[in-house]
């Protein structure tokens, strides 16, 4: 029988584990929002790590593409092949091989879903429907996706992903190698945009949560159909905020066990598709506020980018989330998946210059031609070595046919960027080819100072009066002169006479290196890019397939 003393100790003792789990929390929270480390990832393809021999090879032609952390994935099915009996074979290996290689690893955990389905459950979780339900159509079609609603369902989804926690934290206790976990994959419904299984009904038609109407501005109270009304949106607005409160589940245990940043991610709702079309509920963009709501544990909403449109889908996660509070919660951007392909290196390049991206991960790069990844490699040689200088600000550039310019206004310091193949004489403009995408990393190093690292774009400067002064002549119709690569103008295509004289001060080229930095921040000079490489003096330019590194020096003139 326990005595009242050792009741006391052991609520002290409780007490005593809370409040420093919830310092560690705090912290996580912090690093995660502020982590200096830049994840240059790649992510494998679905099949990559199911045996020993393909993690051993694999992982070394990782780290000869240049990445340095891969996202792999982990598989309950192989996890707990019989119910209760955990095997870590796949993930000692995988560990033991990074750390031989010096990479970093982000574990992918296919657990309950992955791609909304229940494809990686192990099969003794597949044959019995009866123990762990399955969601259902409205039309009442079981569908092999695992019912969140099943609290026997969780608990084996908790008890497997909680043994997997345990394991790392043992393994590699000081975060050396695993440094960051995902919980589940591209979560949400498919075919309807809600479950509609006996489980899910009961829940529906319960009032909304409190918490959850509070972080919505929500005064009205009542069940989930008399608050939200019942089209596909509103049901989506059901299953997010289930999933969420299922995913909490899970990352308060990690929290618990191994604290680590922790990120969930969302397939995007593309092509105009509707919830159910695309993974319903998952931790999409415009359902960020209940994710954060019912799911706070959880550091990152991460978009899996395939589609076009790459900086519109990029922004939507780079933004605050929750505009009550002063826009000081925010959603670090992290790219887990991205298309692997050409335009892959330029678009990394983009993330990290204008959302200051917490990492970069093509999809499937273990799958990828020579042609798809040397793009990642030249990017991620370019991004390893700016992120050693100091920098005062930074811009992401990312040019295509139908997007072909930029004007950014630094403190008066007015750049033109554009695509390399606005250059009126490259032949490749013109010739009725795709334009692969061009795309830079602009860093601010101080006034007059810039650092331009990519591939086909170009940069001209000028100031804020010359800038002016050019609009002008432009809204009246005054054509500028047609300048040919050497400088000159082409026949016939001079300028009309100003509309007035100029005035005020114009920005030149003081100098256009091309460098390398070194591991300690330091340029090395490579070579002058003047004359011909600068057009006389009047930008300075990266070709397509070109991958370098300028660092460029300004003066001001009258």
């Amino acid at each position: 029988m326990r005595t009242n003393k050792t009741i006391t100790v052991i609520l002290t003792s409780l007490i005593l584990a809370v409040n420093v789990n919830a310092q560690l929390t705090n912290k996580l929270i912090t690093t995660a929002a502020h982590w200096n480390y830049q994840i240059l990832g790649g992510e494998l393809s679905n099949s990559a790590a199911t045996s020993v021999n393909d993690i051993d090879e694999v992982l070394p032609r990782m780290k000869a593409l240049g990445l340095n952390t891969v996202l792999v994935p982990v598989y309950w099915e192989f996890l707990e092949p019989a119910e209760g009996q955990m095997d870590f074979t796949l993930v000692d290996r995988t560990i033991d091989v990074a750390r031989q290689q010096g990479l970093k690893i982000v574990p992918l955990w296919f657990g309950a879903w992955k791609n909304s389905m229940s494809c990686y459950v192990p099969a003794w979780f597949k044959r019995d429907v009866r123990r762990f339900p399955r969601a259902v159509t409205a039309e009442g079609k079981p569908l092999e996706i695992a019912s969140c609603f099943s609290d026997n369902v969780l608990q084996a989804d908790l008890k497997a992903f909680s043994a997997l926690m345990q394991h790392i934290a043992e393994k590699d206790p000081q975060r050396e190698v695993v440094i960051m976990m995902q919980i589940e994959n591209e979560i949400g419904m498919l075919e309807s945009a809600r479950d509609h299984s006996p489980l899910a009904e009961k829940a529906y038609k319960q009032p909304v949560p409190r918490v959850l109407a509070k972080a919505l501005n929500i005064e009205k109270q009542g069940t989930w159909s008399e608050v939200f009304g019942t089209d596909n949106y509103a049901d989506e607005k059901f299953m997010a905020w289930h999933y969420a409160c299922y995913v909490e589940h899970l990352a308060q245990a990690a929290r618990r066990i191994h604290n680590m940043p922790l990120y969930v991610n969302a397939a995007m709702n593309s092509r105009g598709r509707k919830p159910g079309e695309y993974p319903s509920a998952g931790p999409l963009a415009h359902l960020a506020n209940i994710w954060k709501a019912g799911a706070p544990s959880i550091d990152i909403l991460a978009p899996d980018i395939y589609d076009t449109g790459f900086k519109s889908w990029a922004s939507q996660y780079a933004m605050p989330l929750r505009p009550q509070d002063g826009g000081k919660i925010k959603n670090r951007l992290f790219i887990p998946e991205s298309r692997c392909c050409e335009n892959s290196g330029v678009r990394a390049l983009y993330a990290f210059g204008e959302h200051q991206a917490l990492g970069f991960s093509p999809f499937a790069i273990d799958q990828a031609s020579p042609k798809e990844t040397e793009s990642v490699t030249q990017a991620y040689n370019l991004l390893s070595q700016v992120f050693k200088v100091k920098q005062q600000n930074t811009w992401g550039l990312l040019f295509d046919k139908d997007d072909k310019e930029r004007i950014i206004d630094d403190d008066g310091v007015v750049m033109t960027c554009r695509h390399y193949y606005t250059l009126p004489w490259d032949p490749r403009a013109t010739d009725g080819s795709t334009w692969p995408e061009g795309g830079a990393m602009l860093i601010r190093l101080g006034k007059y100072d810039y650092l331009l690292a990519g591939s086909g774009v170009v940069i001209d400067f000028k100031t804020r009066t010359e800038k002016q002064q050019e609009r002008l002549r432009v809204g009246l119709g005054i054509q500028q002169k047609k300048l040919g690569e050497d400088g000159f103008a082409e026949a016939g295509t001079a300028s009309q006479s100003t509309v007035s004289k100029f005035t005020g001060s114009r920005l030149g080229l003081l100098s256009v290196d091309e460098v390398t930095i070194d591991h300690q921040g330091q340029m090395l000079f490579l070579r002058r890019h003047n004359g011909d490489q600068s057009h006389q003096g009047r930008h300075a330019r990266i070709s397509i397939g070109d991958w370098k590194i300028l660092h460029i020096q300004l003066y001001e003139y009258r």
